[in-house]
């Protein structure tokens, strides 16, 4: 059963670890720098026990803005919020700031704590309490409790014990779904163990003993010890603070940003695509393009946003976006990622993230940005199978594996089989390489028919004399990179349909017939009685086309290849053709020559046909091409 994961937000020096110490008498401040300058710069972390049974995990952030980014990490993967506002100075910079990281990351459950309520009389305190819940209007704290305290004197710190606990019954336990994650907060060694990371478990469950992979780097190990809140565990599921011990990983293989998963459950990339907040605090608008600073998780690297729909984004407004980052980073759809700009550096706006591996998406014309339009749209209300069937699309002749498929979709298991089976068996689906269990969306199928079918046409168009065009050829102009798998498979469903048909080597329209216009056919009876009257001393291709000098010489040619595929000539060598009757008479007269004499050489036959080697050569060599004679030595026998 996945626990719950409490984080502090507030401006610096307004009581966030104070309270934590008062809730946990845990001291979550463990730097010299921290402990001397009384702030926290570094993450720190406690749990607390509740009256309801649970052990809630607390991730203490820091407040001061130079380590805002370490807030950002720390924020990510919790599930209530301890926002926290000092009763002497009420709302600053960094209460604002933290605030928004909150609602951008999908906070949305609390409780607000005013500190130092013994600094204040009574009626600063209400004017603070007022400040805060108009702060607070609208959003997803807006109902939350309001409890001061102090954390010197012990004052409505039960409270906020109590309200905790109703917090957490209230909560939901069910395990989240997929593959482990943890995004990596803190790595350090522990002498005789190695490299250890931390972090909040965001997904799945894990054990010792099992694989796991560091993305995006792609360094993998094997858990050999596991600890939540400092007690030993031989697994782990979502919503905890954990500490896992890695063999076979260096520390500095390894840093805060990354994720530790389950192998095949992520993938780097350096671009998502994802609907932008920008923030209504924005003094002015946001330009395309524009540098900044991406937090996904831990992570924080640089980027631009790539606005899909405009060239500029009004304060308060929401955009489609891409992110074009400098480094890869490794998501799933539907997580949350906070931007902060380049400098000075703020928070500037944030959102979710539909697409962890997108295509580089075009915008400078109307219609593209037409379909920017209707992709997002299908991001946010389309259901799990219409976005499989717009990954397996957009994918194209490619295709994708299932594991492939389901990282796009941030979908596995179970559910994943269940959206196969139905959209294979509805035949929106096609697997194309069992083995490898890649799959195309049919469409793309259909399109490579359609497309061979018009390739075809046009090739009948400009070759009538030609039965067909190779099929390596076809394939080669249907797409770059189609597999011989796909093409095949393109072949079976255009038979099916009866589209095309494929003879030997040849694929022609299933509707094609070669049909000579008058001055063909007319040569072609010409070709005929030249090459039989010819008989054995057959004319080279040279002499034929000189003899037939009135037509075009590449008519001649297509005719003679016509007449040798119906079967009426035979191609003997690349400058020789027979009138396939002569060819006949004389195969008989060869083969009763060998069953009497049982071999034949060069000289007998030229005995036997009266030719010269310029013929006799290339038809010996020809009986042997097809399997009549076998040679041996200088000799010729039947086979």
């Amino acid at each position: 059963m996945r626990e719950i994961v409490l984080g502090t937000a507030g401006h610096v020096d307004h009581g966030k670890t104070s309270l934590v110490r008062a809730l946990t008498g845990i001291e979550t401040d463990r730097l010299k720098e921290e402990k001397a300058r009384g702030i926290t710069i570094e993450l720190g972390f406690a749990h607390l026990d509740l009256p309801c049974g649970h052990r809630l995990g607390i991730v203490d952030v820091p407040g001061h803005e130079r380590f805002v980014r370490n807030m950002v990490a720390g924020a990510a993967g919790i599930d209530l919020v301890a926002f926290v506002v000092a009763a002497d100075e009420g709302i600053m910079p960094q209460t604002r700031e933290h605030f928004e990281i909150c609602r951008l990351l999908g906070v949305k459950r609390g409780l607000v704590v005013i500190t130092k309520q013994d600094m204040v009389d009574q009626e600063w305190l209400e004017l603070v309490t007022d400040e805060v819940r108009d702060f607070l209007r609208g959003s997803f704290l807006e109902d939350a409790p309001i409890v001061p305290v102090s954390s010197t004197t012990g004052q409505g710190i039960d409270e906020v014990r109590r309200l905790l606990d109703q917090l957490v019954a209230a909560s939901d336990f069910s395990e989240a779904a997929g593959p482990f994650r943890l995004p990596v907060d803190r790595v350090f060694t522990m002498k005789g163990f190695g490299a250890v990371v931390t972090g909040s478990s965001i997904s799945g469950r894990i054990s010792l003993g099992d694989e796991v992979c560091f993305y995006p780097r792609l360094v993998s190990g094997k858990i050999r010890g596991i600890q939540v809140h400092g007690q030993e565990r031989n697994e782990v599921e979502a919503g905890y603070r954990t500490a896992i011990n890695v063999q076979g990983v260096d520390k500095e293989q390894i840093h805060r940003g990354d994720v530790l998963a389950s192998p095949d459950s992520l993938a780097p990339s350096y671009m998502f695509d994802a609907d932008f907040l920008y923030l209504s605090g924005n003094d002015k608008p946001l330009k395309n393009r524009r540098r900044v600073r991406v937090h996904v998780g831990t992570a924080e690297v640089m980027g631009r946003i790539a606005l899909l729909d405009a060239e500029e984004l009004p304060p308060g407004e929401t955009a489609a976006a891409q992110l074009l980052l400098e480094e890869p980073v490794s998501v799933w759809p539907g997580d949350h990622y906070v931007v902060r700009s380049y400098s000075p550096v703020h928070t500037i706006g944030g959102g979710v993230i539909w697409n962890c591996a997108p295509p580089k998406r075009r915008r400078f014309s109307e219609s593209q940005r037409q379909v920017n339009r209707e992709i997002f749209s299908l991001y946010r209300e389309g259901t799990p199978e219409d976005l499989a069937l717009f990954h397996l699309r957009e994918s194209g002749i490619a295709g994708l594996t299932r594991q492939e498929l389901a990282v796009r979709l941030g979908l596995f298991g179970k559910r994943l089989q269940k959206l196969l089976e139905k959209s294979i068996s509805a035949r929106r689906i096609l697997i194309v390489e069992p083995d490898k269990q890649r799959m195309i969306a049919v469409e793309t199928l259909d399109g490579l028919v359609v497309k061979a079918e018009k390739l075809l046409a046009a090739f009948h168009g400009d070759n009538p004399l030609k039965s067909g065009l190779s099929a390596e050829e076809l394939r080669g102009r249907l797409a770059r990179a189609l597999s011989a798998r796909l093409f095949q498979i393109v072949l079976q469903e255009a038979d099916k349909k009866g589209v095309l048909k494929q003879e030997g080597s040849l694929i022609r329209l299933a509707s094609h017939q070669v049909s000579l216009a008058g001055d063909a056919e007319t040569l072609r009876r010409e070709l005929l009685a030249f090459y039989r009257a010819a008989g054995l001393q057959a004319p080279t291709l040279r002499e034929t086309l000189e003899a037939h000098g009135k037509y075009p010489q590449e008519l001649v040619r297509e005719l003679l290849a016509v007449l040798v595929r119906d079967g009426e000539l035979v191609k003997v060598s690349e400058d020789l053709y027979y009138d396939s009757g002569v060819l006949d008479d004389l195969r008989a007269k060869l083969v009763a020559f060998l069953a009497s004499e049982g071999e034949i050489d060069a000289p007998r036959f030229k005995n036997l046909t009266g030719l010269t080697r310029k013929f006799s050569i290339p038809l010996l060599e020809y009986f042997d091409r097809v399997k009549l004679t076998l040679r041996i030595g200088d000799v010729r026998r039947l086979r």
